[in-house]
Order: structure tokens, then sequence, then C-alpha cells
């Protein structure tokens, strides 16, 4: 039942559309989902355009990009909800409240907070010349300093810039090919409409965004709705007693689950998911690995983060979702000089019979390359579903 729920609320629940897909449908897919996690990595793709793919099916990737970037009218906007991610630019108010602690050196870690002390007047600097120049990246400022090699390599004008960023003094105005953040003043970026906006309380933000959370999982723990938006334990706890007390949250428990659930009223429970999607690992069915353990007793780490002779299933790792389970995991890779998809290795789930597996697959990853301008998918005979998959169809 739960895991049922889970895939509903995530979008799993109905057909891929029939009909071309256009903005409409990106928007209701990310309203769904309350955001998309970016994260830079290209092996395949970047991973906020993965999700949409996961459920829709083929899309043009520049209907995202224009949400996102296109000017004053952009439906999308970058912030700190979960890691760095695309939010609905209507949500931008229910996170005035973390932008303002930010301000004050709160919950943003001790580095950043030594930094703002310690820098104080470079900031001012770094937004003075911004509010001057117009949008400029990181390596841009005529100040900016040379990354090194701790901080993620950043240089001082890029933590100055991060920091103008949590504090929502700016924002992302476009990316870079090289997928370079370009920022610029907020009010610059975002529409005065929204920004007139009245600003609602911490207390009433961080409910909307636990409304947003239950409605995007559908059934989950306390600490699967915190970790959604990434909010605090006591905060997290506060509102979640005054939406149970409202109705708006019915507690309840679930088979198998070491902690109490909390179910979304209008979660719907279908009486079965017919789905078959690759999801990227940043994919928020997927992001927070004890959830999908218990969900679907399927145990995932991203192999990107683990020393190569560490791995075990691969590089680049996406789940296979097919029908309920997730059945299998691949290791994929775009080889964009050659156009060729490359799938280096594949594995199924103890029990899952891997020819059985193959062919959906083998379709599922043939839309997945013509969808990235691929013309060929080459596989690679590594584990169970790897040999399956690579037959006299695949070079």
């Amino acid at each position: 039942m739960a895991r049922r729920v889970a895939l509903a609320a995530q979008g799993f629940g109905v057909p891929r559309p029939e009909v071309p897909i256009a903005a409409r449908h990106i928007r209701k897919t990310i309203d769904r989902l309350g955001l998309l996690q970016i994260d830079s990595v290209n092996v395949l793709v970047r991973a906020h355009y993965l999700p949409l793919f996961s459920r829709l099916g083929p899309y043009d990737q520049a209907l995202l990009d224009r949400l996102a970037y296109d000017g004053r009218r952009r439906a999308l906007f970058e912030f700190w909800g979960h890691e760095a991610s695309l939010l609905p630019a209507a949500t931008q108010p229910l996170w005035r409240w973390r932008m303002a602690r930010a301000a004050r050196g709160e919950d943003v870690g001790r580095k950043f907070v030594e930094f703002r002390r310690s820098r104080h007047r470079f900031i001012r600097e770094v937004r003075a010349e911004i509010a001057d120049r117009g949008p400029l990246a990181a390596s841009e400022l005529s100040r900016g300093g040379r990354g090194s090699g701790a901080w993620w390599g950043w240089s001082d004008g890029k933590h100055a810039l991060e920091w103008l960023f949590f504090a929502g003094e700016v924002t992302t105005a476009s990316r870079r090919n090289s997928f370079e953040r370009v920022y610029d003043l907020t009010e610059r970026v975002l529409p005065p409409a929204l920004l007139a906006v009245p600003t609602p309380s911490a207390a009433d933000a961080q409910r909307d965004l636990l409304r947003i959370a239950a409605r995007a999982l559908g059934v989950a723990t306390e600490t699967d709705l915190r970790d959604y938006f990434r909010l605090g334990v006591a905060d997290t706890r506060a509102r979640l007693r005054e939406l149970v007390e409202a109705g708006e949250l019915l507690p309840l428990a679930v088979e198998g689950w070491r902690h109490p659930g909390y179910l979304d009223p209008g979660a719907r429970l279908p009486r079965r998911i017919d789905a078959r999607a690759l999801l990227a690992p940043f994919d928020p069915l997927v992001w927070e690995r004890a959830r999908t353990e218990r969900l679907f007793h399927f145990h995932y780490r991203i192999g990107i983060y683990t020393p190569a002779h560490l791995r075990v299933h691969g590089y680049y790792v996406l789940p296979f979702l097919l029908g309920e389970r997730l059945v299998g995991r691949v290791d994929l890779k775009a080889d964009r000089a050659a156009r060729r998809l490359l799938v280096r290795a594949g594995h199924v789930e103890p029990g899952v019979d891997p020819t059985e597996v193959a062919g959906p697959l083998r379709d599922e990853l043939r839309l997945m390359a013509a969808w990235l301008g691929l013309d060929d998918l080459h596989v690679t005979p590594s584990g169970p579903l790897g040999r399956a998959l690579a037959g006299p169809r695949d070079g």
C-alpha cells in the first residue's frame, strides 16, 4: 500500500502523455514534486532534466531552461531546497525565513559564518559590483580571486556570491553552457509582483513546505518529510504537531516501518501501478536512501562519490522502475562524440529474472537515447542484466 501511494504521489500512477510535451506538462510535474534537484555531473545528462523524462517521456529540454532562466517571465528559481534546486517561483516567499536566517549567520555552516565575519566588507563590495555592472559569474568579478583546493575550490568571490545567494540578496540570472552560475540582484531577476507578495512567518512557511513535501511523498515518516526540504528537527516536529491537530496529516503505522508514518489526506491509492522509468540518482523518489530501502527493499548508493575499486554497480547508476518495483540498475554514459548511449553494466535485484527485465529496459534505453540525440545503444555484457541486454540487436 505505502509503495503504491508513494509512486502515485510522485507522478507514476498515470500514463505518460500521448501528446507532445508542452511547458504546462513540465510546470504541472514540478508543482507535483515541489522541486528538481540540480547537479552539475553530465556523464549522462544533468540530473534536473531526468525526473521529467522519467515521468513524461521525451521532451524538449529547452522548455525547462526557459521556465528556469527566461527573463522576468520565468516560472522557476534556484535556491537551496533539497540541496541546490529549481523551485516553483510562486514558492519563493516560503524561503524568505531561511534567507533571513542566513543573513544573520544562522543555519549556513561554520565556515560560511567565519567568512562573513572576516570578509564582511568584501561581501558588500561584491554586491555593489553586481549592482553596478549587472549579471556576473564569479570568474568575472574584478577582485574575485582564484580558487584553491579547499571548500570545493571556490574563490573568495565565489564564497561572497554564495553568501549573498543564501541570504536572498542575489539569485541565479542564468547558467552558462559550462553550467557556471551567473548572479544578479534578486530584484532584477524575479518578477516585481512576486517580490511584493507578503512574507509569511517562519512557522506558516514551514507548514506550507511540509504540506508540499507530504503531497509529493504521499506517505512518509517525520525524517522523510524533514529531509525533503532539509528542514530543522525542532521546526519540523513543531509544525507536524500543528498539521496533525488540524487534520492535514494523518498519523498511521506502516507495516515494516520502525517509525510512525504520516499520510497526506489527499493521497491516492491506485489499484496498480504500471510504470517504466529510469531514475536519476537525485530523483525525489529515491534520493533519501533509507526511504528507498523501506519502500522498495532496494539498497542504492551512487558510485560517483566512491573510489573506483570500491564501486559495486558502476559510476553513474540509475535504478530501473518496472511496474511497482525497482527491479534493477544500469550504469550509463552518453558518448556524445560517437553518438551512442553506453550501458556499461546492468544488475537485477535478487529473485528477478534478467531476461524478463531486458525487453522493457531496452525499450526505455532506446527512448532515452533518442531523447538525448544519440543514434545507437551499445551494451557491455557486464552483470546479469548487462548480459541479457547485450543481444544481436546491440553492438
